[in-house]
């Protein structure tokens, strides 16, 4: 089959493309508001963009029914901070609690019966029971085309300026990431977990 995404001429009863684009990596964001509210929410338009100094990035819209910014977004833009924890297969209920449409200012942490840990070098908390946390430094954001009236896409982008990794997945000097059983989103409500990895060496 052939569709063109503007036309939305796949047939199909749902839109494929999130199906296609997978498994993606998870960004469950932690930030602050301008009041100091802590804020937790996954993203799973969201992955590495470089690595010397390192940058991650994830995409965003506007909050469901209302043409304002979601939390992370508003809170990353007001106090130029967030972390990044690792959603892992014994976190997928809390994961997919702290996604719900709370009103603004909600702490969903406590919605999702989650413990904070303090970062080192930004404000906004860690989710103490996450094996790694990638504290950022907020880089820039760049608006993206979007074809819904009243809507808007965005890639926020920080600097990894900090990063907390449970000493258990490190193995003979290198990063088990097996260990934590890291969750990734495939399309529509379906997800995955890591836990088969295979090694191939570049070509000289």
């Amino acid at each position: 089959m052939f569709y063109q995404p503007a036309l939305r001429d796949h047939g199909l009863r749902h839109d494929p493309f999130k199906a296609l684009v997978a498994p993606r990596p998870i960004g469950w964001i932690s930030s602050l508001d301008a009041e100091g509210r802590a804020n937790l929410a996954p993203y799973s338009f969201y992955n590495a963009m470089a690595a010397d100094p390192p940058v991650v990035a994830f995409g965003t819209t506007m909050r469901p029914r209302e043409s304002v910014h979601k939390d992370s977004h508003a809170n990353i833009e007001a106090t130029g901070e967030f972390v990044v924890n690792l959603a892992t297969e014994a976190l997928r209920e809390q994961m997919n609690a702290s996604s719900a449409s709370l009103p603004a200012g909600a702490d969903e942490f406590a919605h999702a019966g989650l413990e904070t840990a303090p970062s080192r070098l930004v404000k906004p908390p860690r989710v103490a029971a996450s094996p790694v946390a990638l504290e950022c430094r907020h880089l820039t954001t760049v608006e993206l085309p979007c074809d819904t009236p009243g809507r808007a896409n965005y890639a926020v982008f920080g600097r990894v300026v900090g990063i907390h990794i449970d000493d258990a997945l490190v193995v003979d000097g290198r990063v088990d990431i097996l260990l934590s059983r890291p969750l990734a989103r495939l399309g529509y409500m379906d997800y995955t977990v890591v836990d088969n990895v295979f090694a191939m060496d570049r070509p000289g």
